[in-house]
């Protein structure tokens, strides 16, 4: 979907008709992240590292500018964005765009002057209204499948308040509601974002927490910590835990055994899904200007997919 251009600081307190969230997509008719045909919106922000992130856009609570130099056709044939730039942070190089970061302030001014769209903003504000509105347009979709939407990555404890009026709101307007969260926030973050939504997808990536802080920046005691704090808060909110293999880190049955193992703990664990690492985020590392850091890992083979999945329904 298209969304506004624009710069505006985090989430603030306010009346839900007022609290702005900064979003960088929001995906429509999607079938998967919660029942039914749901409406995804993705949120900027986010507390993890991980080295497999399909999502790189979303880590820094800012708005960032991507710079896709092959849709340049050239500064020769165009530069219109070249003085646009208030602060001279657009160069060449190869005869097509080079955007300096160490001299971008985000302002968004160059987007306006491409034509081909080789820049692009992630991360723009956006009122409750206006999500709630989006998400009204597909509520007969909605009505026939159980559907709703989802607030997902980065995270959405980032900006708790303004998740806790989307819900608030999406509720009372007759659509269902899930939070995808990696579950590491303070609890009043947690229970914040999830106090409105209809069902929770929790991401529990691995047991060892010396691992976990290799792998994704943070141990995962908060994780584990929040995910038992949840089920105790709101024991009617069914959880569906979810485990991205990622080929190195946690994709042996030793590893899956010891999350189904902690998983039977929970009770409002209703279900477990096991989510195979995937590289269609890849590019857009070089668009935001950084290095992939899991380049040269492949995805898990669909026959290592199967056996892990038979082996959490063994031990489940």
């Amino acid at each position: 979907m298209e969304l506004r251009h624009g710069v505006s600081g985090r989430a603030t307190q306010q009346a839900p008709v007022r609290t702005e969230g900064l979003v960088f997509n929001i995906q429509r008719f999607s079938v998967h992240d919660g029942p039914g045909i749901r409406d995804l919106v993705f949120l900027k922000g986010c507390p993890l590292r991980c080295r497999w992130c399909s999502n790189p856009e979303s880590q820094d609570p800012r708005p960032e500018i991507a710079c896709n130099a092959d849709r340049c056709i050239g500064m020769d044939a165009c530069g219109r964005c070249r003085p646009a730039c208030p602060e001279e942070a657009i160069g060449t190089e190869g005869g097509r765009i080079r955007l300096d970061r160490g001299r971008c302030t985000r302002c968004g001014q160059c987007l306006e002057a491409c034509p081909a769209g080789a820049l692009r903003l992630f991360g723009q504000p956006m009122s409750v209204e206006e999500v709630v509105r989006i998400a009204e347009e597909d509520s007969v979709f909605y009505a026939r499948s159980s559907g709703g939407i989802t607030v997902s990555c980065g995270e959405p404890c980032q900006q708790s308040h303004f998740v806790e009026a989307l819900l608030r709101t999406c509720r009372d307007c007759g659509i269902g509601t899930s939070v995808e969260t990696t579950g590491h926030a303070e609890w009043e973050e947690v229970e914040r974002v999830c106090r409105y939504a209809d069902t929770v997808l929790y991401d529990v990536k691995s047991l060892d927490s010396s691992k976990h802080r290799a792998f994704t920046g943070v141990p995962n005691t908060l994780i584990l910590q929040n995910l038992g704090l949840l089920a105790h808060a709101f024991p009617a909110t069914p959880i569906v835990a979810r485990t991205p293999v990622v080929p190195g880190f946690n994709d042996t049955v030793a590893d899956i055994a010891a999350i189904v193992e902690f998983l039977r703990t929970v009770p409002t664990v209703r279900s477990y899904e096991l989510l195979a690492y995937h590289r269609f985020g890849e590019g857009k590392y070089a668009q935001l200007g950084r290095r992939y850091p899991f380049g040269g890992v492949t995805p898990p083979p669909e026959e290592r997919m199967r056996e892990l999945r038979t082996a959490a329904a063994r031990f489940g």
